[in-house]
């Protein structure tokens, strides 16, 4: 059978190809001479420049395992206190700030499941939506559910701190009755705060003060509650008319007219029946996991929610306190979600928080403070409480950033360094790229660990089925509306 197959390239086989250095006529490209290449070697710093899309190295395993890197595949681990050991950061507080839905609580809890786990201390002071009950619950933790009708929590309650005092002695036990005491007036002057949205003026510090004392003192009240100190303000004993500069009894209630009633606001107002009675919050001191749930006041107003979230915040610093001051030398793991939603009512309660639950590294304590935005702080009161709030955003030694808004990239670069590199990364996480239902979301589960100048880590955190199920928050869409919630807490 005849062969039909042509070569379609046979007509050019013999013509003459032309040497490296062109054809020798005009316009035939004949160069002289062509130099051989040159292979250059550099770092990643220097060429860093010429080549936008050099990646770091990555980071050590050693930590809790929170996914792989996005450009290397290698495992990623994260252990601030690791870090703190090793000088890669100077404090061990961390930022996480993302759009909703793209993950945030579900990295902060697979971090405290795994520092748990390496023996730390889980604490969430103030869970105002109560998603972080079913992870405390299978941890074999503690949860409280705060609210009325519920369990109450007392804001002059020292916790187990008292205890801690009870057993010491010398200096020790002077110190911590003086921490106890700065706590509970720091507490109530921001109390009184929320409910009047203006600040305390000296005089009337100092009539909390002596109030305050004569309640514990000369009644005799180790745990004393706001309407004692109401009782003992209302009736002038002491050195309260001479604080006042009061002349007789009705020259006293007068002066003390405005802060009588404010006193009065927290024990019959929004906030009654809740902050105004003995704590029924019990601490164990050992337990593996604590939370105090405040979800069933999340439909409240922003009075009721902060002042929960600050009475919650206080107690459990105590709770951190106690446990150094009774020797128990553990390390512990505390989330604060949500922050703003307290630090908003009113001027002068980020520097009030701070004094309240200022903790540090010295402590042993790693703090995730969790936002959606940084607008969410420029929307404090005053100035001076922006310029404080963005400065706390900017000591923490680890940020955790999740997909968001290019306009949102501004105010993160006035706390960290972002190439362009990474900040079209961190907005391609920020919404799906197409209308279709059924892709997954482009930043679930996907976040840029920054620290100081270095080139971030973008990291993949693929999560178990176990995982799954609790840290669900999207539970609500997925069940029966008539279906009653799981009762796996405290009430």
């Amino acid at each position: 059978m005849q062969d039909t197959h042509v070569d379609p390239a046979l007509s050019f086989r013999d013509r003459p190809v032309p040497r490296r250095w062109g054809w020798p006529v005009r316009g035939g490209g004949r160069a002289a001479h062509v130099e051989a290449g040159v292979r250059y070697a550099a770092t990643t710093s220097q060429l860093c420049g010429l080549f936008p899309f050099a990646v770091s190295s990555g980071a050590s395993v050693h930590g809790v395992p929170i996914g792989r890197h996005m450009h290397t595949a290698e495992p990623v681990g994260l252990d601030p206190a690791e870090w703190l050991r090793t000088g890669l950061v100077s404090n061990t507080g961390v930022w996480v700030q993302g759009q909703p839905g793209i993950g945030k609580s579900s990295i902060t809890k697979r971090m405290i499941t795994g520092l748990v786990g390496y023996g730390m201390t889980a604490v969430i002071p103030g869970d105002i939506k109560g998603e972080y009950t079913p992870l405390i619950t299978a941890l074999g933790g503690s949860v409280w559910r705060i609210g009325r009708g519920l369990h109450a929590l007392n804001p002059l309650d020292a916790g187990p701190l008292s205890a801690a005092r009870d057993r010491s002695s010398g200096a020790v036990r002077e110190r911590l009755h003086e921490t106890i005491r700065a706590r509970r007036l720091s507490l109530l002057e921001a109390l009184i705060t929320i409910v009047r949205r203006g600040d305390v003026d000296v005089t009337e510090r100092r009539l909390l003060g002596a109030a305050l004392d004569t309640a514990v003192d000369g009644r005799g009240r180790s745990e004393p509650v706001i309407p004692d100190v109401l009782d003992v303000l209302a009736t002038g004993v002491g050195p309260l008319q001479r604080i006042a500069a009061s002349s007789d009894d009705a020259d006293y209630r007068r002066a003390t007219r405005e802060l009588t009633n404010t006193l009065g606001l927290l024990c019959e107002g929004a906030i009654r029946g809740i902050f105004d009675r003995p704590s029924s919050v019990v601490a164990d001191p050992h337990t593996v996991a604590l939370s105090l749930d405040i979800s069933a006041l999340d439909d409240d107003d922003d009075d009721v929610v902060a002042a929960a979230m600050l009475c919650s915040w206080a107690w459990s610093a105590s709770l951190i306190d106690a446990t150094h001051a009774l020797g128990l030398r553990r390390n512990v793991v505390q989330v604060q979600d949500e922050l703003w939603r307290a630090l908003r009512v009113a001027p002068g309660l980020v520097e009030r928080s701070d004094r309240i639950t200022r903790l540090n590294r010295h402590r042993g304590v790693v703090s995730f403070q969790v936002t959606h935005s940084l607008d969410d702080l420029e929307a404090l009161p005053t100035e001076a409480d922006r310029a404080k709030a963005r400065g706390m955003a900017s000591r923490n030694g680890i940020l955790l950033l999740g997909g968001m808004a290019d306009k949102e990239l501004d105010g993160l670069r006035r706390i960290t360094s972002l190439t362009d590199g990474e900040a079209s990364l961190i907005t391609s996480w920020a919404a799906p790229p197409t209308w279709h239902s059924g892709r997954l979301h482009p930043g679930r589960g996907k976040y840029l660990i920054k620290s100081g100048e270095r080139m971030g880590l973008p990291v993949a955190l693929t999560l178990t089925p176990t995982e799954q199920s609790l840290y669900d928050t999207d539970g609500a869409f997925r069940r029966p509306a008539t279906s009653a919630p799981p009762a796996r807490h405290r009430s």
